[in-house]
C-alpha cells in the first residue's frame, strides 16, 4: 500500500475526484520535485483541465483566492472546523491544497502578473510556462498508486516529464524552462528563485540560466522590496546561505538588491584580528555558520553585523582600523530595514544584534549592573549566538562567549530582573516632586540594586536621600 502523510493523501483525494469526473489532474511543481529528492514537501499542489467554475463546484470547502488566474483554494477533510480566514489558509492546522487550471499566460506587463490568462485542456502547455525545468514534473497519482508505493523509481515511473526535469534533478542543475530571458521577465523574482534553489539543492546554476540573470540583474528593481526580503530571508534561513550569497555575488544580484553588502568586498581588515580575509570573506564565514530554520532576525543580523565596516575603513599606523563602524552600521541597517518593510519588531532585533555585537570583550570587565542590563537585552539568545559565529569566522577564540554565556545561564532571574524597591510613589511620598529627575533617581537605586549595595525599601530611600537631598 502507498503511504503519504496527510497532506499528501488529502491532494491525492482531491486528484482522484477530478479524474472522476473526468478531468485530467495531477500533482505538480515544487511537491514532485521534493518528493524525487527524497524530501517531505511542505504543501501539495494540484494542476487540472478543470476550470476555476468547476472546481469550485466540485468542492465543498474552497477559497477563490486566485480565480482570476486559475487558482482555486480546496479544504478536505475537517470542513465543520475549517477557517473562514483566508490568510490562515488552515483546516485543522494545515494548509488547504492549491488547485490550478491548466493554462497559457499572455504578456507579464507588470514583471510579475500576466496580462491575460487562457485555460487549456493541454498539461504540456501548462508546464511550459513554469519557471524551471524541476519545478515543471507532474506526478499521475493514479499511475502512482498502481505502484503501490513512493519509492523512487514508482515516482520516477508516474513522472509526466515535458522539459526535462528528470534529468536536470540527475544532474543538479536549475535550468529555466524554455528562453531563460523570457521566463525572468515575466517575472523578475525567478532570478532571486534560482539563486536559492541551487543554493538549497546544493545544484549549479546552467550557463544559459546564469547569463541570463547576470544580464538581467538590474530588472530586479521593479520587484517589490517585501517580495525580495522574503526571498532573502529564505536564502538566509534554509541551511545554505552561504552559497545562495556568493551565488548573488556571482549572477550580480548582490549588487542590485544590497549594495552595501556586496561593498564589503575587497576591504581588508587587520590579519591579526581577521586572518581569513576581508570584510565580505568574513561575513561568508558567519552565513556558512546558519544553520535551517534559524530566527530570520538572527540571520539578518549575521548578514550586517560588519554593514558599518566599509564607509569607515582607515588604515592607521599601527593598523586598519574601523572607529565607530557599529553606530555606522547601526544607521545602515535602520536603512536597509525600512527598505525592505521589516516590522518594528524585526527591525529593533536586527539593529540591537548590530549595535551589541562587540560587546562580549567587555563583559569580563563590566561591572554588575552593566553585565545584568546585557543580558536584558531582547532575545538574549541569538546575541550570543552571533558572537559565536563571529568568533568561529574570525580567529575562533571563544573566552569571551564562554565568559558571557556561563554566567547567563547560571545566573538567576530574579538578580537580572529584580522587584524594584521603590517607585516614583515612594519619591512623592517622600516629599519629591515629579519630574525628569526620578528616571535618573531611580535608575541610581536600580545600579545599586543589581550591584548588591542595597536590598531594601530602606536601603533605597537613604541612598536616594543622601545622593539626591530634597529641594
Amino acid at each position: 500500500m502507498m503511504q503519504g502523510s496527510r497532506k499528501f493523501d488529502a491532494a491525492s483525494r482531491i486528484v482522484a475526484e477530478l479524474h472522476a469526473a473526468g478531468y485530467e489532474a495531477y500533482l505538480a511543481g515544487g511537491c514532485v520535485r521534493d518528493l524525487l529528492l527524497g524530501c517531505e514537501p511542505s504543501d501539495y499542489d494540484v494542476a487540472t483541465s478543470a476550470t476555476p467554475n468547476v472546481v469550485l463546484e466540485m468542492f465543498p470547502r474552497t477559497f477563490a483566492v486566485g480565480a482570476h488566474f486559475g487558482v482555486v483554494l480546496v479544504a478536505t477533510g475537517g470542513e465543520e472546523e475549517a477557517s473562514e480566514n483566508i490568510q490562515s489558509e488552515k483546516v485543522k492546522g494545515e494548509k488547504p491544497t492549491e488547485v490550478a487550471t491548466f493554462r497559457s499566460d499572455g504578456a507579464y506587463s507588470d514583471g510579475r502578473h500576466p496580462d491575460a490568462v487562457r485555460y487549456t485542456t493541454s498539461a504540456e502547455e501548462d508546464v511550459k510556462r513554469r519557471d524551471f525545468t524541476i519545478n515543471g514534473l507532474l506526478l499521475d497519482v493514479e499511475k502512482l498508486r498502481a505502484a503501490g508505493g513512493l519509492e523512487r523509481t514508482a515516482l520516477r515511473a508516474a513522472v509526466l516529464d515535458y522539459v526535462g526535469g528528470l534529468a536536470d534533478l540527475d544532474a543538479g542543475v536549475i535550468r529555466a524552462i524554455g528562453r531563460a530571458e523570457e521566463r525572468f521577465e515575466e517575472d523578475r523574482l525567478r532570478m532571486l528563485r534560482a539563486v536559492r534553489f541551487a543554493a538549497r539543492f546544493g545544484f549549479e546554476l546552467e550557463a544559459g540560466t546564469k547569463t541570463a540573470i547576470q544580464k538581467l540583474a538590474g530588472r530586479i528593481a521593479a520587484v517589490s522590496r517585501e517580495r525580495v526580503r522574503d526571498e532573502l530571508t529564505k536564502m538566509l534561513t534554509e541551511g545554505k546561505a552561504r552559497r545562495a550569497f556568493e551565488l548573488m555575488d556571482e549572477t550580480r544580484l548582490l549588487a542590485e538588491v544590497l549594495p552595501e553588502v556586496a561593498r564589503m568586498k575587497g576591504v581588508e581588515q587587520p590579519p591579526q584580528f581577521h586572518p581569513e580575509g576581508d570584510v565580505w570573506v568574513h561575513t561568508l564565514g558567519l552565513l556558512g555558520q546558519l544553520e535551517e530554520g534559524c530566527p530570520a532576525t538572527l540571520a539578518w543580523g549575521a548578514l550586517l553585523h560588519d554593514v558599518g565596516k566599509p564607509p569607515t575603513f582607515r588604515r592607521g599606523p599601527d593598523r586598519i582600523r574601523f572607529d565607530g563602524h557599529v553606530d555606522v552600521g547601526v544607521a545602515m541597517g535602520a536603512e536597509i530595514c525600512r527598505r525592505f518593510r521589516f516590522s518594528n519588531e524585526e527591525t529593533r532585533q536586527i539593529l540591537a544584534l548590530i549595535e551589541n555585537h562587540m560587546r562580549f570583550a567587555d563583559a569580563p570587565k563590566m561591572k554588575a549592573s552593566t553585565l545584568k542590563r546585557f543580558f536584558r537585552l531582547e532575545g538574549f539568545e541569538e546575541h550570543l549566538a552571533l558572537h559565536k559565529m563571529d568568533c568561529l569566522a574570525g580567529p575562533g577564540n571563544l573566552d569571551h562567549w564562554n565568559f558571557v554565556r556561563e554566567r547567563w545561564e547560571t545566573m538567576p532571574e530574579e538578580t537580572v530582573r529584580p522587584r524594584p524597591l521603590i517607585t516614583g510613589r515612594e519619591l512623592i511620598a517622600a516629599g519629591y516632586m515629579p519630574g525628569a529627575r526620578f528616571k535618573e533617581m531611580l535608575r541610581a537605586v536600580e545600579d545599586a540594586q543589581l550591584e548588591g549595595a542595597i536590598a531594601t525599601e530602606e536601603d533605597a530611600m537613604r541612598m536616594v536621600r543622601e545622593r539626591f537631598p530634597v529641594a
